[in-house]
C-alpha cells in the first residue's frame, strides 16, 4: 500500500493553501490526479452565479453541483488506480455531506486551518483573491465553530508547504474517514 490510496480531499477557508499544498501532495504521490474543485465552478460559462452564504437559490445549486462533479471524478480517477486529491472549499454541513457524495474507500480528510492572520497575509500575497462576499475573519468562525471535526485538522500557519505535506503523510491515519 502507497502512502495514500482513494480520495484525499483537502478543504479549509480560501487562501488556506488548499491549491498548493493539493499539488505538492499529488507530486510526492507514485500515481496521483489533483481534481480542483474550483475548476468546475469556472466550466459554467453562462449563468453562473457565485455562491454567496445564506442566499441559497441558483449560487448553492451550482455549489452542489461543482461538489457531485468533483466527487464523481475523484471515484473515477481512483478507480482507474490513482490517487484522487481533491482540492475545494467545502465546510459546515457540506464537509460530511460531500463525504457521503464518495463512494471510494479509503477516503481521507484534511483540514487546513491556519490563523485568520496567516490566511489575511496569504491573501494579501496572492493574484487571485477570494474574499468578497465574507471577511477571513466569518470564514475562519464557521470553519472553527461550523464545521464537524473530521479527519486531520491542520494549524499550517508557520509551516511551509513541505512541511505541511509532511505533517499530512505523518498524519494520514488520523485523516482517514472511511
Amino acid at each position: 500500500m502507497g502512502v495514500f490510496e482513494g480520495v484525499v480531499l483537502i478543504t479549509g477557508v480560501m487562501a488556506a493553501g488548499k491549491s498548493t499544498v493539493a499539488q505538492a501532495l499529488a507530486e510526492r504521490l507514485p500515481r496521483a490526479a489533483h481534481v480542483r474543485g474550483d475548476a468546475f465552478r469556472r466550466m459554467i460559462v453562462s449563468g453562473r452565479e457565485d455562491y454567496v452564504p445564506g442566499a441559497g437559490g441558483e449560487g448553492e445549486s451550482q455549489l452542489r453541483l461543482r461538489y457531485r462533479l468533483s466527487a464523481a471524478t475523484a471515484d473515477a480517477y481512483a478507480e482507474a488506480g490513482f490517487t484522487a486529491v481533491v482540492q475545494d472549499v467545502v465546510l459546515g454541513p457540506e464537509l460530511p455531506a460531500y463525504i457521503d457524495l464518495i463512494r471510494t474507500h479509503p477516503l481521507h480528510v484534511i483540514v487546513l486551518a491556519p490563523t485568520p492572520a496567516a490566511v489575511t497575509a496569504r491573501e494579501a500575497g496572492r493574484a487571485k483573491k477570494g474574499y468578497g462576499a465574507w471577511t477571513v475573519e466569518e470564514l475562519d468562525a464557521g470553519l472553527r465553530t461550523g464545521t464537524p471535526r473530521i479527519g486531520l485538522w491542520l494549524d499550517s500557519s508557520g509551516l511551509t508547504v513541505g512541511e505541511t505535506v509532511d505533517a499530512i503523510i505523518e498524519g494520514r491515519e488520523r485523516s482517514r474517514v472511511v
